[in-house]
């Protein structure tokens, strides 16, 4: 086991770089740098400065050799200066191997724009991606494993069609509609205002006792988790139920009730380790899901600023060093989640060595 975990870590440089590289190229070509967005910004500007004198004209010297589309009244100089600042004065390649070398030492750099080493955003960001992401992690697997089980055992029952039809419903909705609509009825829009909407903790939260603490962080999760819940269980229950549904239709499982068996031992004893083996499979991309991609419009609806949504602006407006970094980290974490995720495998079910076959 030793040595596949170790050719897992050695696969996981290439990975990485190829993410940096596609990345990094895609850049090359996309319009609207962050140069253009301090020229677009600074245009903008002066063209209310000069409403405000009664005047159109631009100001600063006519620069007609930029290569920015839109750079015409705009220094050279002050260009050459931006160009310095975002290291766009090197040649692509050059710049590329220094942010490979720099990333290796999580040396991200700073924001272009926020005037911040990047690594103090992520972790600023990163406490409200935690809070939603592993929450809904938990209670999604908490809820939809069981429910699935019990699917299975009780298939074409009452209970299997309203749980289904229950659960497809609640996958149709859109969570950040749903979210709207708990705002609307819970927070303060129209009807009640039970919850709070901004923030995961009050403003008094560094005075309230270790209880208060507790409950006044519970209860600002409530809604978001609400919303983010609501979808995400439909796939991972029926996962769930058709994995116990073709394990207990198995030889093993009738050898196990003809020798006399009890129900749960049948379930739990045989049938859960091999079922669940698929339902493992798909933790890293419900954990990716859970902590970034998915909380992206909820934190947005409940004004939480986390790491999902910093990445959503960060790639708006241009800041590249904030988006290479949030997606360096996304990448590295989901990699490590796929080992661990084949650790799991080796666990619950020590018959499977990956040693045996190719990586």
């Amino acid at each position: 086991m030793g040595s596949y975990i170790l050719k897992r870590i050695l696969l996981m440089i290439p990975t990485l770089l190829g993410v940096l590289a596609l990345t990094f190229l895609v850049t090359q070509f996309v319009p609207g740098g962050p140069i253009e967005q301090l020229i677009s910004k600074l245009q903008n500007t002066d063209q209310v400065d000069a409403k405000l004198n009664g005047g159109t004209e631009n100001i600063g010297s006519q620069n007609e050799n930029s290569t920015y589309r839109g750079a015409k009244g705009i220094d050279k100089d002050i260009i050459k200066k931006w160009e310095k600042q975002f290291g766009f004065d090197k040649p692509p390649l050059q710049r590329f191997g220094e942010m490979v070398s720099n990333y290796l030492r999580f040396d991200f750099g700073d924001s272009y724009f926020q005037s911040k080493p990047v690594v103090n955003l992520i972790l600023e960001k990163l406490p409200v991606s935690i809070s939603l992401g592993l929450w809904i992690l938990i209670i999604s697997y908490a809820v939809s494993i069981p429910l699935g089980i019990r699917k299975a055992v009780k298939e074409g029952t009452k209970f299997d069609i309203w749980t289904s039809a229950i659960i497809s419903i609640g996958y149709a909705i859109p969570s950040f509609v749903f979210a709207i609509f708990l705002i609307i009825l819970f927070a303060g829009g129209s009807y009640y205002n039970v919850f709070p909407l901004r923030l995961l903790t009050s403003d008094n939260f560094s005075d309230l006792s270790w209880f208060g603490k507790v409950k006044d962080y519970a209860w600002h999760l409530v809604l978001p988790l609400t919303a983010m819940g609501v979808g995400s269980f439909a796939t991972m229950t029926l996962l769930t139920k058709n994995s116990f549904l073709d394990e207990i239709r198995k030889q093993y499982v009738v050898t196990a009730r003809a020798k006399g068996l009890s129900e749960a031992r049948v379930l739990y004893g045989h049938v859960f380790r091999n079922a669940m083996l698929l339902v493992i499979s798909g933790f890293p991309a419900a954990f990716l899901h859970a902590f970034f991609t998915g909380s992206l419009l909820i934190e947005q609806v409940f004004s939480l600023d986390g790491l999902g949504y910093l990445t959503y602006k960060s790639a708006v407006n241009r800041d590249y060093a904030v988006v290479f970094a949030a997606l360096y980290v996304f990448t590295l974490i989901g990699l490590v989640i796929a080992l661990l995720s084949d650790l799991i495998y080796t666990w619950i079910d020590p018959r499977i060595d990956f040693e045996a076959r190719e990586v």
